[in-house]
């Protein structure tokens, strides 16, 4: 996979990129960054990319020439088909159903706007999607590049040393967030693994971490469920789960009903 970023500091998204998963993926030629400066399209002494908006206003807005002259040359580097993507706190929200469709493609130019953003001409006629890191305002979209970058070279073939590591992971296959993971040592003064992690009861282990992933959206990402295909084993785990938590704190309020007293309503 290619990837192209449009970026007043392409070398900020390429030394992200040098490490970790997304590092490992570019060793071993599954996927190539490549930067483009708008300044170097620019013309005058100043190399100006940026103007002031029409109607006022502050901040400035970048140029559409400059920025219509990188993309040019990023297209021509490579023949292969590219999808234009503008990263902006106006897009669609990025997530990993969204991720894994990108990850299929052969090439992506990711657009990175910095002040006020760039002429809705260029966008009008250039860009093919706008997308969202998520709903807050950064200084320019170099970040979520890095972050898309990443998202996507992980789930490239090859990348990753097992490849149920992206599928198991939270937003996975079935949309839930992941279940809790433990390591040595068994017992810390933190807490104790749960002994169905090392019993060697692989179904039980299996049904374990599906009730703590349906137990864990139930309550951290409620919206998950209400899209997420569950069966009927599902929402029996789920209710075992419930029920685990309501029985925790019965438990607890027996061993202090000092503090149950408390804090009871009159």
């Amino acid at each position: 996979m290619r990837i192209d970023v449009i970026s007043l500091f392409p070398e900020f998204v390429a030394q992200c990129a040098a490490f970790g998963v997304v590092g490992r993926a570019a060793e071993r030629g599954l996927l190539s960054l490549h930067g483009w400066n708008p300044r170097d399209h620019a013309e005058g002494n100043y190399r100006r990319v940026d103007e002031r908006p029409f109607g006022g206003g502050p901040g400035m807005v970048m140029l559409i020439d400059p920025l219509r002259a990188s993309l040019r040359a990023a297209r021509a580097a490579d023949p292969a088909l590219a999808k234009v993507v503008y990263l902006s706190p106006q897009g669609a929200p990025l997530t990993q159903a969204r991720v894994r469709e990108l990850a299929g493609r052969d090439r992506l130019i990711l657009l990175c706007g910095r002040y006020e953003g760039i002429d809705e001409r260029l966008i009008a006629a250039e860009v093919d999607e706008e997308i969202s890191i998520g709903d807050y305002v950064l200084s320019g979209g170099e970040l979520a590049a890095a972050v898309l970058v990443d998202a996507v070279a992980r789930l490239q073939e090859g990348v990753l040393n097992d490849v149920e590591s992206a599928t198991q992971d939270s937003f996975g296959d079935d949309g839930l967030l992941d279940c809790p993971h433990y390591t040595r040592p068994v017992e810390h003064e933190l807490g104790e693994v749960p002994a169905v992690l090392m019993s060697g009861n692989h179904a039980e282990i299996a049904r374990w971490r599906r009730r703590q992933a349906l137990g864990r959206t139930w309550q951290r990402r409620p919206d998950l469920l209400d899209e997420a295909a569950l069966s009927k084993a599902d929402r029996r785990l789920l209710d075992e789960y419930r029920a685990s938590l309501a029985q925790a704190a019965t438990d607890v309020a027996a061993e202090n009903p000092l503090d149950q007293a408390r804090t009871a309503k009159p």
